[in-house]
């Protein structure tokens, strides 16, 4: 068996800090100096100008700063004089920077805390490299196109996430998930006519492999080997190419029904391909503004996207802890608000998820791996961070690493893959284990909620909406893990079902926390009471703002309440609605508020049947 284990590089945040004259550990809160690698030097940082200065300008105004930062780095006895450039403007609004040579830990330190002086800076971190989150790829490639035979990952068993169950009312049909990788690669079994639309997000040209720095349109993978001296010493690995993009992009939405090879997830969604990963991985300004410009927003120099997308996945990522500060954290944010749902993979480190990026930044759905037996897969990073699991690989039997022995097929996901050692060859099938493999599960369970919402006649649910959905219809762990790793196992069927009712199932006693809502747009739930229940209570408790509970039978109300027969208004959050003699049937909770509300809980449960 070859193996491909991508060591995973830093990721930086930092928090707003004070003023010019602030003592080395005031200053130090602007930046996260941990997050630098000892085996990666680094030479861009990322800088984010508060507004109304003048360096929030970019261009000159930034590369003064910049510096000035250098030449106060220079004066504190460096060993040989840094200077610094502005390189661009990410499409968060922060500045990418680069100095004159690279620097190391503790120099690169140095440097930001000379740049976190100016009063004009906010925040700082390195520009750190990414990698795609993969594990193991299995040995050999499977020539027969048989569904029942290599995809056990899509069957309802405790490993699979009963995906057939979600066939019979969605196909992705009319849904765009971006898929932010090393790209994609022609192939039979693929919808590839989006890639041409998508871009090449790579502006360093050792990590592209072309001529000159700077972005090309196309979406396309020539490529990621490092079995080149040039890229052996640069990255210090030793590989063939991955073709990771096109692996994620087969589970997302490999044709299906077809006659030809494999399934996917969601077959008649279009994934729009962005290529950020390249030789020796990909940086995190590059991958900022590729989540940006992937959800409908505008990045300088590029195009605006013709094709948003609904969904983004990311199968990537690096050490570090990524907040509302940091950049990557603020573009999840910003798809977040253009109605975008980010999935992203926890990690294949086998560690605490908060300590990698993307899987700590707020509001991306944090997805962990298991086996075919259900069990957390040994690789699989785990912690609160993590939203819920789906199928990875285990790769070992009974997803058992004790065993040594190699399970083939189950233990790998399979999907489609090129061939090709370096640059593309022939369109062939492969399988990988890791969480990025786990990861696409979820993105194209996503695209058939949507696609399910929208032949309901429905408004798209809003991101938070879709995630209350996917962590209310988990599958439940057939044994508790040995580390957390989320609510549950992602069961495709329920999910589009809650899509096709268009709600959040609630299940009696069972408290729903952590939801938000703005005017117009609450929460939509619904429990099933059966005959002979004595009572039904509805309660929302804790968080911030305004809720109101609205309450109806066999239909959700309005946004506005309307159409309810049961309703609860008192100011701030904590409601209750008491049904005393309920009839059976489906009952639909609508929260509404006249401004927003955040961190509600939600309760509903009845007595006796």
């Amino acid at each position: 068996m070859a193996r491909h284990t991508l060591a995973p590089l830093v990721l930086g945040l930092c928090l707003a800090a004070s003023s010019f004259a602030a003592a080395a550990a005031t200053t130090d809160t602007k930046i996260n100096a941990s997050t630098l690698d000892p085996a990666r030097p680094v030479d861009r940082f990322i800088v984010t100008y508060r507004d109304g200065s003048v360096e929030r300008r970019g261009g000159a105004d930034a590369t003064r700063s910049a510096r000035a930062a250098a030449a106060r780095f220079t004066m504190q006895g460096a060993r040989s004089t840094l200077s610094a450039d502005w390189v661009r403007k990410a499409g968060t609004g922060s500045d990418v920077l680069r100095t004159s040579r690279k620097l190391g830990v503790a120099d690169a330190t140095a440097f930001m805390q000379q740049l976190a002086t100016d009063p004009a800076v906010a925040h700082v971190e390195p520009d750190a490299i990414l990698h795609a989150v993969r594990d193991t790829r299995a040995q050999g490639v499977p020539t027969d196109p048989s569904y029942a035979a290599r995809q056990w990952h899509y069957a309802d068993a405790p490993g699979g996430v009963s995906l057939p169950d979600a066939l019979d009312f969605a196909d992705g049909s009319g849904v765009v998930v971006a898929v932010i990788d090393t790209g994609i690669t022609a192939h039979p079994d693929l919808d590839t006519s989006l890639a041409d639309a998508g871009y090449d997000f790579i502006t360093d040209a050792l990590l592209s492999g072309r001529e000159q720095n700077g972005r090309v349109p196309g979406g396309w993978d020539p490529g990621d080997w490092t079995n080149e001296p040039i890229y052996n010493f640069a990255c210090g690995e030793d590989a063939p190419s991955s073709w990771h993009g096109t692996h994620v992009a087969g589970t997302v939405a490999e044709l299906t029904d077809n006659g030809v090879g494999l399934a996917g997830m969601a077959g008649r969604s279009r994934v729009l391909p962005i290529r950020v990963l390249g030789h020796c991985g990909g940086s995190t300004s590059d991958i900022a503004d590729a989540v940006v410009w992937a959800s409908g927003g505008h990045v300088d120099g590029v195009p605006d996207n013709a094709h948003p997308a609904s969904v983004i996945n990311m199968s990537l990522g690096g050490g570090g802890v990524c907040g509302p500060s940091d950049v990557l954290g603020a573009a999840i944010a910003d798809a977040l608000t253009r109605g975008t749902t980010v999935v992203v993979a926890a990690g294949n480190s086998g560690a605490d998820a908060s300590k990698f990026s993307p899987a700590s930044c707020p509001g991306a759905i944090v997805v962990g791996a298991t086996g075919i037996t259900g069990k957390r897969a040994f690789y699989s990073n785990y912690g609160g961070t993590v939203s819920m699991a789906a199928p990875g690989g285990g790769v070992y039997v009974n997803d058992d690493p004790a065993t040594d022995t190699e399970a083939s097929p189950e233990g790998f996901v399979w999907q489609a893959i090129n061939g090709g050692t370096t640059v593309p060859g022939d369109a062939v099938y492969g399988g990988y284990a890791g969480t990025s493999q786990a990861t696409p599960h979820v993105a194209g369970a996503l695209a058939l909620m949507l696609s399910a919402s929208r032949q309901m006649g429905r408004a798209d649910p809003a991101p938070g909406t879709l995630r209350s959905m996917l962590l209310a219809t988990v599958k439940p762990f057939p044994a508790t893990p040995d580390r957390a790793v989320g609510a549950g196992i992602l069961d495709a069927g329920a999910a589009v079902q809650a899509a096709v009712i268009g709600g959040v199932p609630l299940r009696s006693g069972g408290l729903l926390a952590a939801q938000d809502g703005v005017s117009g747009a609450g929460g939509v739930y619904y429990i099933d009471v059966p005959a002979n229940a004595r009572a039904l209570t509805i309660r929302t408790s804790g968080g911030s703002g305004e809720a109101d509970i609205a309450v109806a039978r066999s239909a959700a109300p309005a946004a506005d309440g309307t159409g309810s027969q049961w309703r609860a208004s008192r100011a701030g959050i904590t409601d209750a609605v008491v049904i005393a003699a309920p009839a059976a049937g489906r009952y639909f909770i609508r929260l509404t508020s006249p401004s927003a509300y955040r961190g509600v809980s939600v309760l509903a449960a009845y007595t006796g049947s």
